[in-house]
């Protein structure tokens, strides 16, 4: 399909994929990738999006797929792997491929979701149910890399959008977090030049180009 720029519209973007929805035979499911950098308002997308569409959608986050802490702890350089943990190689894409590929097929699966309380993975916290969901919303920063293996989602997913926010909100509502989990400004401001804004000029070298759609915020 041909790249479209729209401004955000919740409402707009759920009529369209209800419209999607209509389309589908019985027991399929249109898959939807929702990708852009970190702060960039994916997970509050989607949330919105289901709140409208109901029990036909449901939402697949990346966030899941972190690796453990203690899986960090047996990397080359734990150290340096925890403090850039959200980068690309923190994730265990290539479990990721494989599980959204197995439920693509089957039209069903069990997914993990993040315990932000905890830092790590809750396995099969998410479960896609055959004939309930019409919707499966992926969303996550690197959805959309051109590097292996990542670029081996976008084959699974019907449509794909790309979040157009600027650096500077985005880097602002990170910091915000991190303050807001009682970190002190030197080391949110840290944590967001080091690791943060990096991984969102990652992103935006190839999620735009890749995208069906830009969503502009």
């Amino acid at each position: 399909m041909a790249k479209q720029h729209q401004q955000h519209d919740n409402e707009q973007l759920a009529r369209y994929l209800q419209e999607q929805a209509s389309k589908l035979g019985v027991g399929e499911i249109f898959w939807l990738g929702i990708a852009g950098a970190p702060g960039s308002g994916k997970s509050t997308l989607s949330r919105a999006l289901c709140e409208r569409l109901g029990q036909q959608a449901i939402v697949i986050p990346m966030d899941g797929y972190h690796y453990y802490r203690r899986e960090l702890d047996q990397m080359p350089d734990p150290k340096e792997a925890h403090r850039r943990r959200g980068a690309p190689f923190t994730f265990n894409a290539e479990r990721f491929v494989a599980e959204l590929s197995k439920a693509q097929q089957r039209g069903e699966g069990r997914f993990p979701s993040f315990d932000h309380g905890t830092g790590d993975p809750v396995e099969d916290d998410i479960h896609l149910i055959h004939g309930q969901h019409k919707i499966a919303l992926v969303e996550g920063n690197y959805l959309l890399l051109d590097e292996q293996p990542w670029c081996n989602l976008r084959p699974l997913l019907h449509e794909t959008w790309y979040l157009d926010v600027p650096f500077d909100l985005c880097m602002q509502r990170i910091k915000q977090r991190f303050l807001a989990t009682g970190r002190d400004q030197q080391t949110a401001e840290f944590r967001v030049v080091y690791n943060d804004r990096p991984n969102a000029e990652l992103v935006a070298r190839d999620s735009p180009k890749n995208a069906d759609r830009v969503i502009l915020s």
